[in-house]
């Protein structure tokens, strides 16, 4: 039996109340520092900056490990990956478990449909440019992970979670020293590319068109998401509550789902749970799909999931993954690695840029800067840093930019399930690997860019 004062109890809280502490201490410099307003950094990303920084200089100075301090329970680093990895998918299942209001047409369809592959096919660009950059290093340094480019993808493209889920693997399945570290440490440069490259493009596109720039200051009469009215006081349920009832319970499914494919595939347990955010997905929708079915069958009489509760769920669980996550680097594990993420980190930024705007210009005419930015947020960061960036010159979501970025998930998963078995592949045949990723990216470019690629050919059938 544990002592109450025993630092092993409060270990885990202690962790928690630092990482919500400096999400405070961050947003007040957000508010208060010029600089920092105008960098557009996430206040989620600049929180995990400061406790790196933190982390990094007592590491230096003490010889001793910040976060395994007994403060901390004695093993704060492996609690910071556990909150990282579980925010991740806990975040997509609130995110998931939303209703879908809006009516799509056909043109939309076409439009979010065209999203999804875009996101996929950046995914693929990011691993072929990452593995070029890495196979090239391996070559040079000895014993380093020619596979280690596939991480662009993950860390640019998929964010602070998937970093650590496939650096992880990587790293305990591949022998990958300082995977973690280095699947989480290209997440955060991905971040830093959002917020700079943001605004970069923010001030190009002041200087070119003065009117379609909004400043975010304009967005203060949109209409906040708030807590709705709690039905506490009747003695039901409080509607929050019942929020994370739903969360958890659907992720509750989606451990016994990895639980039972762990135990029919053991050799591929690993990559099992390291998909335990699509696997929540998938049961996220389940679970929506049985509640509809329910009120349709007048089984179930009252509308219990609320859009703006999940999202501010979810909009928490994002921000907490995000802000541990830079916290877990462990730059003593990576400093001979630097060089190589300064690299993948600057070009990183610069294709993403490129193939976005392309695809923005040629296939979203009608608000491309807004589709570019939401895009080049998310396939640097999150999709929360897409929305910051698209919040600058779209305040009210009045294009179809943030509606997009909601819905291309299901065709993106679809096309990118294939890529995230085949970066397990990555390791053992990494030429091979990088061979398939470019076939796959030209197939994915020949359906997004269909419509000129087979216009000619249309014309003649109509004639």
């Amino acid at each position: 039996m544990e002592n109450f004062w025993d630092f092993k109890v409060w270990g885990m809280l202690n962790l928690v109340g630092v990482l919500l502490g400096t999400l405070l201490l961050a947003n007040s410099l957000k508010k208060s520092v010029k600089f920092v307003q105008k960098s557009l950094i996430p206040t989620s990303v600049l929180a995990g900056i400061i406790l790196l920084i933190i982390s990094t200089v007592y590491n230096a100075i003490s010889d001793k490990a910040f976060f395994d301090l007994a403060f901390f329970g004695g093993n704060g680093y492996a609690m910071l990956e556990m909150i990282a990895y579980h925010t991740l998918a806990l975040g997509f299942i609130a995110s998931t478990l939303k209703k879908d209001d809006e009516k799509i047409n056909k043109k939309r369809s076409a439009e979010i449909f065209n999203t999804g592959l875009t996101t996929v096919s950046m995914y693929l660009l990011q691993a072929i440019v990452g593995m070029v950059i890495t196979v090239i290093a391996a070559l040079i340094m000895t014993d380093f992970f020619p596979a280690a480019g596939v991480l662009l993808a993950f860390g640019y493209g998929q964010g602070t979670g998937q970093a650590l889920n496939y650096g992880g693997i990587y790293e305990m399945d591949f022998g990958f020293v300082g995977g973690k570290s280095f699947g989480l440490t290209v997440a955060a440069f991905g971040f830093l590319s959002a917020s700079i490259g943001g605004v970069i493009h923010l001030h190009l596109v002041k200087k070119k068109n003065p009117q379609l720039f909004a400043n975010l200051a304009k967005a203060k009469g949109e209409k906040e998401m708030i807590l709705n009215e709690d039905d506490s006081k009747d003695g039901s349920l409080g509607k929050l509550t019942v929020q994370m009832a739903f969360v958890m319970i659907t992720y509750l499914i989606t451990y016994a789902l990895m639980f039972a494919l762990g135990e029919l595939v053991p050799s591929m347990k690993s990559l099992v749970y390291g998909f335990n955010f699509l696997l929540g997905v998938l049961s996220a929708i389940l679970v929506k799909g049985l509640l509809g079915f329910l009120k349709k069958k007048n089984v179930v009489k009252k509308e219990y999931t609320d859009n703006n509760l999940l999202s501010n769920v979810s909009n928490f669980l994002f921000d907490i993954m995000i802000v541990a996550g830079i916290a877990a680097i462990r730059l003593d594990t990576i400093t001979s690695y630097l060089g190589v993420l300064l690299i993948m980190g600057v070009v990183g930024a610069v294709i993403t840029y490129a193939y976005n705007r392309f695809v923005a210009v040629k296939l979203f005419p009608n608000y491309k800067e807004e589709q570019f930015m939401v895009m080049y947020g998310m396939l640097t960061g999150t999709a929360s840093t897409g929305i910051v960036l698209l919040r600058e010159i779209d305040p009210h979501f009045k294009s179809g930019a943030s509606t997009n970025l909601i819905y291309q998930n299901l065709p993106a998963i679809v096309f990118g399930l294939p890529m995230m078995f085949l970066a397990t592949f990555a390791p053992k045949q990494p030429y091979i690997a990088m061979a398939i990723f470019a076939v796959y990216f030209v197939v994915l470019n020949v359906i997004l860019f269909r419509s000129y690629l087979f216009k000619g050919k249309k014309k003649a059938e109509q004639e």
